[in-house]
């Protein structure tokens, strides 16, 4: 974005104008010129931040997604965040919270959903009825 503001800005254009085609603050863009004037195009960079380092690499995250696509055509067993975290610390050595591998997740395009907890689904409707019926004769009236 700060490459850009330059570059827009080298065509001649105005600060208003070029903030309102970047949709940015007339300030920031200021900024990114003062940055070019005093160091050129490497000053345009971020710096370093500052904070914890990262944990999870994309080592990691492409080893889980290898495993997650084997075990998916293997028809293995469902993962669920809390299991992928454990495997990761088992496997890779990383801890990582499962909210924060869910963040790290969604970032990559992951989508997953709750598995079923009841197999309903897959019970015999004539069994069910069955069973039903036994119950309704069990039931105390009045």
């Amino acid at each position: 974005m700060r490459g850009e503001c330059v570059r827009l800005s080298g065509q001649g254009r105005t600060v208003p104008e070029v903030a309102g085609i970047l949709s940015v603050h007339p300030v920031t863009l200021r900024r990114a010129l003062h940055r070019f004037t005093a160091g050129g195009m490497t000053a345009l960079a971020d710096a370093p931040r500052s904070g914890r380092p990262v944990k999870v690499t994309r080592a990691d995250l492409d080893a889980m997604e290898e495993m997650l696509d084997e075990a998916a055509e293997d028809g293995g067993p469902s993962w669920t965040l809390p299991r992928l975290a454990a495997w990761l610390e088992r496997e890779r050595g990383v801890e990582v919270h499962s909210a924060r591998l869910s963040v790290l997740l969604r970032r990559d395009g992951f989508r997953y959903k709750r598995t079923r907890t009841t197999v309903r689904h897959q019970a015999d409707e004539a069994l069910q009825r069955i069973a039903k019926d036994q119950l309704e004769g069990l039931r105390l009236y009045g």
